[in-house]
């Protein structure tokens, strides 16, 4: 009878460690997906009128936590606190039109491209440059917004013209704008929606000097996490996820770069 009691013992208690280990495992697939952007770079990471985030990589993150079966927690903060945050824990992936340099994989891995971009000139109207090369004298001046790989292109290759360091991509295009910069190195999309909203002002040269790709950050050692990453992006190509992303939020450009003769990226 003492057997039977203790068997049944047993038996109860590999029974309640099985519903444990399965709590713990449904406990940590729930665990919040906390994903770092900067929210001031629309339409891909910006906020709508209520407020909330929104925009392409919002979205793309929403699908990755649906992926992955995770909740999706976004954390807005500037763009050169974001490799900081993440590689301290305070975040678990970087979505905000990141480019995968090779100076960030040193402190950060990187999944599969997803977006395909290159760095180009926002210039003044009547400026009389014709490539990149032509801004490295003495008598220019150019304009970059802090962190990103227009400010790292500039602070490595042009050792001639006087660099302004801005923390923000409109207080780069004033510049410009007002005549006070005689470029700003940006990305290709940006560059083109900088030059539409301000014709009367500004041109730009929209051929990639520097050809890029975007791609997802993760802690270095978070194998399993990057595995699913970049299985879920080829998923969601294959699937017409990135080219529904375009149509929704980029149609015009789409339409306007395959005028102008130019490869769209996404």
């Amino acid at each position: 009878m003492k057997q039977m009691f203790a068997w049944s013992r047993v038996i109860c208690m590999s029974f309640i460690l099985l519903l444990v280990g399965m709590t713990v495992a449904q406990a940590a697939a729930q665990k919040s997906l906390v994903v770092g952007m900067e929210l001031a770079y629309p339409p891909f990471e910006m906020t709508d009128t209520s407020g909330k985030p929104s925009g392409v990589s919002v979205e793309l993150a929403n699908e990755l936590g649906k992926a992955l079966g995770r909740p999706v927690v976004i954390q807005n903060m500037s763009f050169d606190g974001l490799i900081p945050a993440l590689k301290t824990g305070k975040i678990d992936l970087i979505i905000s039109s990141m480019t995968a340099t090779a100076e960030r994989t040193k402190s950060i891995d990187f999944s599969d491209p997803y977006l395909q971009t290159g760095l180009c000139l926002l210039l003044q109207k009547d400026s009389t440059v014709k490539s990149i090369a032509d801004l490295d004298r003495d008598d220019k001046t150019i304009a970059v917004k802090k962190g990103t790989t227009g400010h790292l292109y500039a602070t490595n290759k042009l050792k001639k013209a006087r660099l302004l360091v801005l923390d923000k991509e409109a207080a780069a295009v004033l510049e410009v704008v007002q005549g006070k910069a005689d470029a700003f190195i940006y990305d290709q999309m940006s560059t083109y929606q900088n030059w539409q909203r301000n014709k009367e002002t500004t041109k730009a040269i929209l051929t990639p000097f520097q050809q890029e790709s975007w791609a997802i950050g993760i802690r270095k050692g978070n194998n399993d996490l990057k595995a699913k990453v970049n299985a879920f992006i080829r998923d969601y190509r294959s699937k017409g996820g990135f080219e529904r992303l375009g149509d929704a939020y980029l149609k015009d450009m789409k339409g306007e770069f395959k005028r102008l003769g130019y490869t769209f990226f996404l």
